[in-house]
C-alpha cells in the first residue's frame, strides 16, 4: 500500500504540488490571525472599560465576593450591552444569591434577543428552567425543560433536571420513566435508582390504601436491583400484615445478606414475626449470626436483651460488655446493664452503671452521613436530602450514643401495625 504512494510523492511535480498547498494553508492561517488582531484593535477604544469591569467581576467570583462581582458585571453590560457572556454570569450570580426573579428576567431577555446563536439560546432556556425549579415553579420548569428536550433529545443534563423535579413533586412514575431515558443515553449503574423509584411508587399506593397495587412495585424493585434494602423491608411488611410470617421473615433476612450494616432495620420486625409464631428461638440464631459476621454494638445489645428475656443473665451481661468495648459511651448498653444488675439485687454495681449512663444521655449512637456531599441527616434516608443522590447515606458508628429507636427525630423503623412509609 505504501510503495506506490511513496513513488508518487517522489515525483518532482507532485512534491511541488504538496508544498504549494502547505504554503497556501499557512499563509491563510497567518492572514486570519492578522485580520482578527486588526479588528480587535479597532474595537479596543470602545470596549476597554467594559472588558476591565468584566475581568474584575471574574476576579470577585474567584474570591467568592458575589456582591462585588454583580456590581462589576453590571458596569460591564452598561458599556457593552451585546455581551451575552456577562448577562449569563449575572443571571447565575443572582440565582446563587436567591434572587430568582432577576435571574429569570435576565434569561428571558437573552432568549428574546434577535439573531442570537441557537446554542446560546438553548443554554439560556436550560438556565431559565433551573431558575424556575430553584424558585419552586415546578410546572414552568418542566415546560421549559421539555422545550430544551425537543431541540436536544439527548441532553442528559436536562433529563436529570426533569427527573429531579418529578422526585421533588413525588411523581415517582414519571421519575422512573425519565431515569429509563437517562439509562439509555449514559453508562453506569441506574438499577438502584430505578428500584427506589419503584419502591416510592409502592409506598404511595400503600398510603392510599392500595396494598394489592403496591406489591408488584416492590417485587419489580427487587428484580431490578437485588440489593434494594427498602424493597425487602416493605415486601416483608406486606407479608406480615397478611399473616404470612415465614414469607415476611424470608424478605427481612435478605437485609443482612445484602447490606449487613443495615441489619438493625430488621431486628424488631423479625422479633415481631417470631413472637406471632410463638417461637423466638430463631431470633437468637439470627442475632448470633449477625454478631459473628458483622459485629456492632447495637447487635450485641439486641442479643443481650434477648438473652435477658430468656433469663440468661450472665451471658446477657457479657454481650453488653462486648457492646461497650466497641462503643464505650453507648448509653443504651449502660442503661440495660443497670437494669439487669438491679434486677439481680446488685445495687452498687447498678448505681455505677447508671452513673456512667448519666454522662452519656442524649448523645446519638447511630449517625448517618452522605458519602457524596457530607450531609448528616438525623435519620436514615435512602436519598440524600441535600445532593439528592440515592444510596449515598452511610451508617457512621459513633463511640457515643443511643439506639435507633430513640435517637432520630422520627422512627426509622415504623411500628409494624402502622403503614410503613420509610425504612
Amino acid at each position: 500500500m505504501g510503495g506506490p504512494f511513496w513513488h508518487w510523492f517522489q515525483e518532482p511535480d507532485n512534491l511541488r504540488l504538496v508544498l504549494g498547498i502547505g504554503i497556501a494553508f499557512s499563509l491563510g492561517l497567518v492572514l486570519g490571525i492578522w485580520w482578527k488582531t486588526i479588528a480587535r484593535a479597532g474595537r479596543e477604544g470602545t470596549g476597554r472599560k467594559g472588558d476591565s469591569a468584566f475581568l474584575k467581576g471574574v476576579q470577585y467570583i474567584l474570591t467568592n465576593d458575589h456582591d462585588q462581582a454583580i456590581e462589576q458585571f453590571t458596569k460591564s453590560v452598561q458599556v457593552d450591552s451585546e455581551s451575552i457572556e456577562t448577562y449569563v454570569a449575572l443571571g447565575n450570580l443572582y440565582r446563587s444569591k436567591g434572587d430568582i426573579g432577576r435571574a429569570i428576567r435576565i434569561r428571558q431577555s437573552i432568549i428574546l434577543r434577535p439573531n442570537i446563536d441557537p446554542k446560546i439560546k438553548l443554554r439560556a432556556l436550560f438556565d431559565l428552567g433551573v431558575d424556575y425549579r430553584r424558585g419552586g415553579f415546578f410546572n414552568r420548569a418542566l415546560e421549559t425543560f421539555q422545550k430544551v428536550i425537543e431541540k436536544n433529545p439527548s441532553s442528559v443534563e436536562t433529563l436529570e433536571e426533569i427527573e429531579r423535579i418529578y422526585e421533588e413533586m413525588k411523581d415517582w412514575e414519571n421519575a422512573y420513566r425519565t431515569r429509563l431515558k437517562i439509562s439509555k443515553l449514559t453508562k453506569g449503574n441506574h438499577a438502584h435508582i430505578l428500584a427506589h423509584h419503584l419502591v416510592e411508587t409502592g409506598k404511595t399506593l400503600v398510603e392510599e390504601g392500595n396494598v394489592a397495587g403496591a406489591r408488584p412495585y416492590f417485587s419489580k424493585a427487587v428484580s431490578t436491583d437485588t440489593g434494594c434494602i427498602d424493597a425487602y423491608l416493605h415486601l416483608g411488611d406486606l407479608h406480615f400484615q397478611k399473616g404470612e410470617f415465614k414469607k415476611a421473615i424470608q424478605q427481612w433476612k435478605k437485609v443482612g445478606e445484602y447490606a449487613p450494616q443495615f441489619t438493625f432495620l430488621a431486628y424488631r420486625r423479625l422479633e415481631g414475626a417470631y413472637a406471632r409464631m410463638k417461637n423466638l428461638k430463631p431470633v437468637e440464631a439470627f442475632l448470633r449470626e449477625c454478631v459473628e459476621n458483622h459485629p456492632d454494638a447495637f447487635t450485641h445489645v439486641a442479643l443481650a436483651r434477648y438473652l435477658y428475656n430468656e433469663m440468661d443473665v450472665e451471658e446477657a451481661l457479657q454481650e453488653l460488655e462486648n457492646a461497650l468495648k466497641l462503643a464505650p459511651t453507648f448509653w443504651e448498653a449502660r442503661r440495660l446493664k443497670g437494669e439487669i444488675l438491679l434486677s439481680q439485687g446488685k445495687r452498687e454495681e447498678a448505681l455505677d452503671a447508671y452513673q456512667d449512663l448519666l454522662e452519656h444521655l442524649n448523645v446519638p449512637y447511630l449517625r448517618f452521613q452522605c458519602s457524596q456531599c457530607g450531609h448528616q441527616p438525623v435519620d436514615l434516608q435512602w436519598q440524600c436530602p441535600q445532593c439528592r443522590k440515592w444510596d449515598t447515606t452511610d451508617l457512621v458508628h459513633s463511640t457515643e450514643g443511643g439506639t435507633p429507636e430513640t435517637t432520630p427525630s422520627k422512627p426509622m423503623i415504623p411500628v409494624l401495625e402502622e403503614t410503613n412509609r420509610g425504612g
